[in-house]
């Protein structure tokens, strides 16, 4: 299976749930797939105007793929999974969470060292401490050439979804 390949089946899973754009630039970076989810859950008596609570969920999705992934290409890219957390979450006092997921698609084998740096990697934020919600990063890489996937510690939650 090639980078298209696997991406596009990434597309078909997530078209059901997600509002999809090909080919999406933010930060100066190219990505394959950009999604994006917004679920709004409310509790009413009687009328849908009299609404006693409100809670919202939102999921970013971006995808990129790579030839081959050094230090510098990882570490611009786990940068602007975090400018995606300042740019794209709206706390408010009905926002729950937020979940930014990073995936890049790899061609060519990755080193031990950059395992690590992605294993390790940690983003959360909690907003006026939870009550407005909170935001993480997820990160996920998909090695090719191995038929591998090696993500962060909330990286696992999806993990079998987007399995090869």
């Amino acid at each position: 299976m090639n980078s298209n390949e696997l991406i596009g089946n990434i597309q078909n899973k997530l078209s059901k749930y997600f509002d999809i754009e090909e080919t999406y630039t933010y930060k100066n970076i190219d990505f394959n797939t950009f999604a994006k989810s917004y679920v709004r859950n409310e509790k009413y008596i009687a009328s849908k105007k009299a609404v006693i609570y409100a809670f919202e969920n939102n999921e970013f999705i971006f995808v990129k793929s790579y030839a081959n992934l050094d230090e510098k290409k990882l570490l611009q890219f786990q940068s602007t999974l975090i400018n995606a957390t300042e740019d794209f979450v709206n706390p408010h006092s009905e926002h729950m969470s937020s979940i930014v997921t990073g995936i890049i698609v790899l061609e060519s084998s990755l080193n031990k060292e950059l395992e690590k740096e992605i294993k390790k990697f940690k983003f959360t934020k909690n907003f006026a401490f939870g009550l407005k919600g909170w935001v993480y990063i997820r990160l996920l890489v998909i090695d090719l050439s191995k038929g591998e996937m090696i993500t962060n510690k909330r990286g696992r939650e999806v993990r079998k979804f987007y399995q090869i």
